[in-house]
């Protein structure tokens, strides 16, 4: 092997990592700027504030999918479509039971026989960014 060979070969096994690990995301969870949105306060909603709130409800959108392209779609597919890594969010229904299991799960992670299988977003993500990404989410074809 070539002096030439060997340096190119070193390169290219040194980059195919950082290729592959910031695919959809870095790996370490992104806090979310949510300038735009209205804040919604110390308490949480039981149910998404903007999936009825026309005025708020395409801000979310936007401000969702880039938390959900920054912090979900590494796992949970980009535009929500799941490869079978994650559960297929666009499946969630929309209603106070859906919204009350998505919250705990983003909040608290998900721990699968002893592997954590999704990480906590629990005082990484704001409630304005949470319920944000559920807009966007909710907004995908299923």
């Amino acid at each position: 092997m070539t002096f030439r060979t060997t340096v190119l070969a070193l390169l290219l096994a040194a980059a195919a990592p950082c290729a592959t690990a910031l695919a959809h995301g870095d790996g370490a969870p992104q806090p979310v700027d949510t300038t735009g949105l209205e804040p919604l306060g110390e308490e949480w909603h039981s149910i998404n504030p903007y999936r009825s709130d026309e005025k708020q409800r395409e801000a979310a959108i936007e401000i969702g999918s880039r938390g959900y392209n920054s912090n979900c779609a590494r796992c949970h597919g980009l535009e929500a479509k799941s490869g079978g890594m994650a559960p297929d969010l666009r499946e969630l229904g929309e209603g106070e039971t859906e919204d009350a299991w998505f919250i705990s799960r983003v909040l608290y992670g998900a721990t699968v026989g002893g592997r954590q299988k999704m990480p906590p977003f629990e005082g990484l993500l704001n409630q304005e960014a949470i319920w944000a990404i559920r807009t966007y989410i909710d907004a995908q074809p299923e």
